[in-house]
Parts: C-alpha cells; structure tokens; sequence
C-alpha cells in the first residue's frame, strides 16, 4: 500500500479520534501555535466515558476545556509549563505542576518515566515521501511521537513545514482529523519607553557576530530594534517571534558568524503573527529542533558569543531569580531560562542576561527585592546570574561577594525604593 493510500484509510472525524483514549491512560498534547484544539474539544464531550485521563503538554494555548472546573475526576493535566489555560487549575489543586528544564522534558519519554498511552500532535500536510512535518513546535512532540503507543493526527493545511529535526511519516500514525484552519497568533505589541530603555542597555552588551536567544515580548522585541546597528548576528533559540523575522529583513540576522549551525536559525517552536508561519514556511535557513538539542546547555555553548536574554518575576538581593512563580502561586514554568543561562555562560565570550523591568507595571512593588516572596521558586540560582538589566542599568554579578551584589542590584533599582533596599540590606548583613 503506497504512503498515499494509507493516509487516505486513516483519516477520520474527530469524534472517533479520539475515541482511543481509555481511563487512567496518559495523553500527550502539542502546545504552542500547535495546540490541536479540535482534539481536545472532542476529548472534551467524551468526559462522562472517561476517569483520571492524565494530561501532560508544555504550554497550551486558547482556552481549555479539559482544564474546567468539574472536570477533573476525568481529566488531570500534569503540566510542564504552565500557561493561561491550566493556570487556575494548578494553583486551585485539580491540576498538577512538573518542574523541569526544557531541554530534559524529551528524555522523560525516552526513558520511561513518564510513558505515553496516546499522543495528539499538530501537523503539516505530508509531502511526496509521506512525511508530515511538526510545523511551529518541535520540542517534546517528537519524542511523545516516537513513544506513544497510539499516535493521533490533526493535520491543517495552514500549518507551515519547518524542515531539520521535525518530521513524523504516516506510517507512524493510527488516526488523522483533517482541518484546515489558521493558527493561533501572537502579534506584536508596541514596547513601552521603559522597555525600550531596557532593550538598549541590552543591545549595548551585543557584539558584531553574536548568536541570541530571545524570548517574547517588549523586551527582547526592544532589544532587537537596538541592536541594528549590529552585524551578522545569528540566532540559536527556544522560540522564534516576529522580532527575528523583522531583524532578518532588514540584514542584521545573517548567521554568517556562527561557530555552531552558520546561516541557520535554529528553534524549537514558533509563535507569532501570521508573517512568522509564512516566512518559516519550507524555509531551509530554519532548522527545527527538539528541545534536547535547541536547549541542551552544551550545545548552546558551542556558539561563540552566545547571548541569552531571559526575564524573570522578581531577583534578590543576593541575585536569586523567581521566574516560574509569584509567591506560593505557579504561573508558568521553568521553560529555557536555566538551560539557555548556562549555556551561554559556558559560550566563549558568552553573555547570560536577565532584564527586568524595576518595578511592576503601577510601579507599586520593586521587582529587586530584599528577599523573595514566602513559597516563591528559585529557577535560576544566584551562582548562575551574570548580568541583570533594569532601566536604570546594568547590574554585574558573577564572581561578586553578596554585599557587591547588593550595591550592583540597588544601583539599578527604581530611585523610589533604594532607600528601603539599603536599610533591608544592613538588616540582612549584606551591607
């Protein structure tokens, strides 16, 4: 039977997709702008059939009906990042929380650990070989594909085909739920001028021929503008947003520098404006890759110059960095902070950057802060921390005694709570 015909055979509704899963089975579900909301939507309506149908996915995103209130005697996610949908689920208890480094998440597959009764992924229409490509989110689908004893496909005819370590053949799945459909997107949000103020601090630590991994929003978006002026930059990332795309069209990403993968943007997964799908689209400068090698912090060294820019909830005085967490209260996860810190700080001339903006939005609460909240979590430890970017600078912490760090770290906070900071630092005995 030729690829073809067996794609043709496996294809069914939704309804009975999703018809294999049983009680007390684990289902893996792709995240992102790869969330297969049709599949969860008919997971959904068979809740009355099922009991304690675990859930594990990095982040979902849209809104979740697997997550709802009542819902939880039939399904209970176990989330490895947490994000809009399973957030109040987490913290009011009728969810779960699994806190890992991005790039280990693949080997709880591989190893066993968590092993996978079903998978639903989100795919791109096969090509002439038959292979079907993971599209804008590579990093632990790959593995739950290859693992699960039951693959479940919903293929989109919108989803683009990202070439490199990303691609699943027909052979490898039971069932397909065809539906062509545009992805969710993330579009660009105007940055503010203290964001603007953080990105230029930023940019002025970038050197010609650097490699950068940026998250998303006003920050690093900021950065990227600041940093025009730059050349041959190349990337090497979690997440690819329009940011990149935008500092590529105008010829500051070239990748022509790169020690590691030169000329090529290499991601794990995409998230952004429709213009991102189009522009990766069976695009070869992109290299699509499981988070075990985007984010394995000994990969991320081999780049020369490695620029990672991370942000956090709130960083102490002693340069502690709460980021998955706000207080007692979970509010996402450990993601590639850590992964990508660690693996710039062993780059050769590598730079580990955490920006922050110094307070909060209503600038009531400093974001520096004497000690971290009660139950906050540390995701990048204070041995770690290199340099820390606010508005009002930049703060060095690597090989400083504590009460250096704390001058550092109240030399960039807000003016209106230095004060407060040093007598909190005395009390402490750091100053």
């Amino acid at each position: 039977m030729s690829w073809f015909d067996n794609y043709k055979k496996k294809k069914v509704s939704a309804k009975e997709a999703v018809s294999v899963v049983k009680s007390n089975e684990r289902v893996y579900v792709s995240g992102n702008a790869a969330t297969p909301f049709k599949l969860t939507k008919a997971l959904a309506e068979r809740k009355d059939e099922l009991r304690n149908v675990e859930i594990t996915h990095v982040l979902l995103l849209g809104d979740d009906p697997l997550s709802k209130p009542g819902m939880e005697k039939h399904f209970r996610h176990n989330s490895l990042f947490v994000g809009p949908g399973d957030r109040e689920a987490v913290n009011e208890g009728r969810a779960d929380y699994i806190p890992v480094f991005l790039y280990e998440i693949p080997n709880l597959f591989y190893s066993g650990q968590l092993p996978i009764d079903v998978v639903f992924l989100h795919l791109s229409p096969p090509d002439e070989h038959g292979f079907m490509s993971f599209g804008v989110e590579c990093l632990a689908s790959k593995a739950a594909a290859e693992t699960a004893k039951i693959v479940i496909a919903q293929v989109n005819d919108k989803m683009p085909r990202t070439l490199g370590d990303s691609f699943i053949h027909i052979s490898r799945v039971a069932k397909i739920v065809e539906i062509s459909e545009e992805l969710p997107q993330l579009k660009p949000v105007p940055f503010t001028e203290i964001e603007k103020k953080i990105g230029s601090y930023v940019a002025s630590l970038v050197e010609d021929g650097s490699t950068l991994q940026l998250g998303i929003g006003g920050i690093p978006n900021a950065a990227l503008k600041a940093m025009f002026d730059k050349k041959d930059l190349g990337v090497h990332t979690e997440m690819v947003s329009d940011g990149v795309i935008e500092a590529m069209e105008a010829g500051i990403i070239t990748g022509a520098k790169k020690s590691l993968h030169p000329y090529k943007v290499i991601a794990t997964f995409y998230l952004g404006s429709k213009k991102v799908y189009e522009f990766i689209d069976n695009n070869p400068v992109f290299e699509t890759h499981p988070s075990d090698y985007t984010n394995r912090p000994i990969i991320v060294g081999q780049n020369s110059k490695m620029v990672a820019i991370n942000s956090a909830v709130e960083i102490d005085l002693t340069g502690q960095v709460c980021s998955d967490s706000i207080g007692t209260k979970i509010y996402s996860g450990f993601g590639g902070q850590v992964d990508f810190i660690r693996g710039a700080a062993k780059s050769k001339g590598g730079k580990p950057i955490i920006a922050l903006p110094s307070t909060t939005k209503n600038r009531k609460f400093s974001k520096i802060v004497s000690t971290l909240k009660i139950g906050a979590g540390v995701v990048t430890t204070r041995a770690d921390v290199h340099y820390v970017v606010t508005e009002f600078g930049i703060a060095y912490l690597h090989g400083k005694n504590l009460r250096q760090r704390a001058e550092a770290l109240i030399n960039i906070a807000h003016p209106d709570f230095r004060e407060m900071l040093e007598k909190e630092a005395k009390e402490r005995k750091l100053l």
